[in-house]
């Protein structure tokens, strides 16, 4: 694999970097929104969902239903990234549009206290809503990036921003842990204990979120003529634009070759994640409490992951970086697979928390690296879409084979393993070197 390109080296120290306001307020966000995924579609809310809520319905029909209901999300998100990064840009208001995300993913988290047994047609239509302002404030807060981290430290900072997110879902489940154990002291069922996570996750992701909207500023300036053309016409403008640029790939080969293997291995992660709690209480017999210090432990190794993988990309390249913690995602899968004693997916999990952390870590660095400045809103838009569609093919097929299997949660897992394989031989095809020069290029004749 080619060496990586030795970014510009900035004067400033990492630990001055880091300590700067609008890096605390936009790592603070990713502590904010890490108690949605964490709690909501990661350790409690599936499986309640799952278990609870469609306890009418057999197992292959209520995993497609929690499925469609995120492919439904993500599609919605996929659909309006390239418009809503358009606009973002041409009217320099990422903050507003984040603001606006936030807000509605946040009413959505607590009215998902309403749901009960039954009401899967509003558990769904609130996990619609509340996913899909989560993937718009997710795309919003990204495009940040380039704007607050010098080249060279990109990578750390990426990192910092995932430790910290993880920091705060372990913080945010810690709490919900000690209540959820106190609740079912007092006899409480899943029907009394689960909404009130709910409102606890709405009131961090609230709370959590404020700084980014104090300190955060943006630095690119309104364009004139979008501005003139007006809405219809940017949007129109916007479509044929990410048209144009995916007819142009050639110019930036290598930051669409990697978008074809973070498509890949992205639709195990997200798989992986969506399920996990679900396979744990349908396969190993977790009950809650189980689940939630299962993902407590995912969480801390995923935020060593992030930090650990954040310094290793920036000394061997973010390239080599992901490709090391795909190899890790692949022997976590395996060692799930073959786990029938509770200790074996103990391991894997952790191992899955290590990679996970690295991978989402070096992903968003590489499309910072990857992309030119004055475009990053449209390319972490891009991004966004190909890591949205994934979220919809990886866990839709899931559900297939665990339609075609009888319901067999073990099979379903191991074909994910086909994901995280085809993103690590892509992978090999991105020359890192190569696609940081193209971005610089891009920023120079801007």
């Amino acid at each position: 694999m080619p060496q990586p390109a030795k970014p510009q080296e900035s004067s400033q120290s990492l630990k001055a970097v880091l300590f700067q306001k609008p890096v605390l307020a936009w790592a603070m966000f990713d502590f904010a929104n890490s108690s949605y995924t964490t709690v909501v579609t990661t350790a409690i809310f599936n499986a309640y969902f799952v278990k609870t809520i469609c306890q009418h319905l057999s197992l292959p029909q209520a995993t497609f239903s929690l499925t469609l209901t995120y492919g439904i999300a993500n599609f919605l998100v996929v659909a309006t990234a390239p418009v809503v990064g358009a606009i973002a840009d041409a009217y320099v208001i990422k903050k507003r549009f984040l603001a606006g995300a936030t807000i509605t993913c946040v009413i959505c988290t607590a009215l998902l206290a309403t749901a009960h047994v039954d009401t899967v047609a509003l558990a769904m239509g609130l996990l619609v809503c509340s996913s899909f302002a989560f993937g718009t404030s997710e795309n919003m807060i990204a495009a940040f990036l380039p704007e607050i981290a010098p080249p060279d430290k990109m990578g750390r900072i990426s990192a910092f921003g995932w430790t910290v997110g993880y920091l705060g879902g372990l913080s945010c489940l810690a709490v919900c842990l000690a209540y959820v154990s106190m609740a079912q002291k007092q006899g409480q069922t899943a029907v009394q204990f689960v909404p009130v996570t709910m409102l606890f996750v709405a009131c961090t992701f609230a709370l959590a979120s404020l700084p980014a909207f104090f300190w955060l500023k943006e630095k690119s300036a309104p364009s004139a003529d979008l501005v003139a053309a007006g809405p219809v016409k940017m949007a129109n403008q916007a479509f044929r634009h990410v048209w144009e640029t995916i007819r142009a790939a050639r110019e930036y080969r290598d930051l669409f070759t990697f978008y074809g293997s973070l498509f890949a291995y992205t639709c195990g992660t997200t798989t992986v994640v969506l399920l996990a709690t679900v396979y744990a209480e349908q396969v190993m017999g977790f009950k809650t409490n189980d689940s939630i210090a299962l993902i407590m432990l995912v969480n801390v190794a995923a935020a060593t992951g992030a930090f650990t993988f954040g310094f290793i990309q920036d000394k061997i390249g973010s390239v080599r970086g992901l490709a090391l913690s795909l190899v890790l995602w692949v022997v976590a899968i395996i060692l799930a697979y073959l786990a029938h004693d509770r200790t074996l997916f103990w391991i894997a999990s952790t191992l899955m928390g290590i990679s996970m952390g690295g991978s989402a870590s070096a992903a968003r660095a590489l499309v910072g690296q990857l992309s030119p400045t004055k475009r990053a809103a449209e390319f972490f838009g891009l991004w966004g879409q190909t890591s949205k569609l994934a979220a919809i093919v990886g866990p839709m097929s899931y559900s297939l084979v665990t339609y075609l299997s009888g319901g067999d949660y073990r099979k379903a897992i191991l074909s994910t393993l086909c994901f995280f394989i085809a993103g690590l031989v892509i992978l090999f095809r991105v020359n890192e070197k190569r696609g940081r020069a193209n971005a610089q290029a891009a920023n120079d004749l801007a």
